[in-house]
């Protein structure tokens, strides 16, 4: 039987999570598939999972807190699992002994539940689609996810907790509900993952986000027209490492017709880590709209005719978040001022910022404002 959970946050969140999981494993039954998928977890479960990897978070094996990633799959519809003699119980003292064989990106450890309780059987590497994921980021911060009704690409993220704060995705209006006009100014991140577009499978700009975030460097990156260099008005001339002729490796893989091959979807992730390695070079990366890299290393000024940009509205995609408005100087460093006061002299641009601490901005030009609107998706990214 399960035990009495203490985390606060985890009894207010279970219940949303449960409902989220539903939908998507019926939406995601709905699109078919010769694999069984595993069914949505009730939310006392869901409870007790993140309660014992809350407080699993907050203790150290040898000095070291535990980075480990839970998935909530009955040991027989795992595939090609390593599977342990003897079941474990779901403890945080088991979690921290098992850590260390756990922290390599991409080896989950599996949970089941029986008449006794939660229980550790082994790990896996093959998530399903729609299956409930928590993994342990550090101290205090945990991320519920799960992989897309799909299968393909990253994991989605549903709700992020960091000590009492609950931060779930809104990817009904992407934290805009309080004010559609700036949903316009935004490109596309579909958030939405129980039914996604045929041959959506990965989402460029979301990927180019995580690999910008990836170095922890910081970083800058400009997406501007293509067949215009009305952005160099706003860029310190001569480019310091300009590319020519243009890096058109992403936008050659994005015009190829099949874009389901996994392969394809591959090929794709390691080109858009190559261009995300150029991020760490100090200064701005520029691609056109279509994402061919033009030049890395380049610092931003002011337009000579442009004034300074006085204000930004800043939104991000959680629940129950509506827009504000504040000072370019309170809304990060030296790389958000330049990200914003680039978008408020280049209109048809958009700015990506990605900060040493993990939070990820994107800048974008609101017609219907007429201001620089930043909206925060650090949520979708750990």
């Amino acid at each position: 039987m399960l035990s009495e959970p203490t985390y606060l946050a985890a009894r207010m969140v279970a219940p949303t999570l449960e409902t989220h999981f539903a939908q998507h494993w019926a939406a995601a039954e709905r699109l078919g598939g010769k694999r069984r998928l595993p069914l949505p977890p009730p939310a006392a479960l869901i409870e007790a999972v993140i309660d014992v990897a809350f407080w699993a978070s907050l203790r150290r094996e040898e000095g070291r807190p535990p980075r480990i990633s839970l998935a909530l799959l009955a040991p027989e519809a795992a595939e090609q699992p390593l599977l342990f003699g003897h079941r474990l119980r779901l403890t945080p003292q088991a979690l921290i002994k098992l850590a260390p064989a756990v922290e390599q990106p991409g080896i989950h450890l599996g949970v089941g539940y029986d008449d006794c309780g939660l229980y550790v059987w082994g790990t896996f590497t093959h998530i399903p689609p729609v299956c409930f994921v928590l993994e342990v980021v550090e101290p205090g911060l945990l991320v519920a996810k799960h992989r897309r009704a799909d299968g393909f690409g990253k994991f989605v993220n549903v709700a992020v907790l960091r000590g009492d704060q609950i931060r779930v995705v809104d990817e009904e209006n992407q934290g805009l509900a309080d004010c559609p006009a700036l949903r316009e100014s935004l490109p596309g991140i579909p958030l939405s993952t129980a039914a996604p577009a045929p041959g959506a499978g990965v989402d460029v700009l979301l990927e180019l986000a995580r690999s910008m975030r990836a170095h922890g460097r910081g970083a800058l990156v400009l997406l501007v027209p293509p067949s215009s260099e009305v952005w160099c008005q706003s860029i310190v001339q001569p480019l310091s490492y300009p590319v020519a002729p243009p890096y058109r490796g992403i936008a050659a893989l994005l015009a190829e017709p099949n874009h389901e091959r996994r392969d394809w979807q591959d090929n794709l992730l390691d080109t858009i880590g190559v261009v995300g390695g150029f991020t760490a070079v100090d200064g701005a990366t520029v691609l056109t709209r279509e994402y061919e890299l033009l030049a890395f290393g380049a610092k931003v000024t002011r337009r000579a005719s442009g004034t300074p940009v006085e204000q930004l509205v800043v939104t991000e995609p959680v629940v129950g978040t509506s827009a504000t408005t504040i000072h370019p100087a309170k809304n990060g460093g030296t790389r958000h001022l330049a990200a914003a006061q680039f978008v408020h002299d280049q209109h048809d641009a958009v700015a990506l910022v990605a900060s040493q601490d993990g939070n990820f901005t994107i800048f974008a030009w609101s017609e219907a404002l007429h201001t620089v609107h930043a909206h925060r998706i650090d949520v979708l990214l750990l």
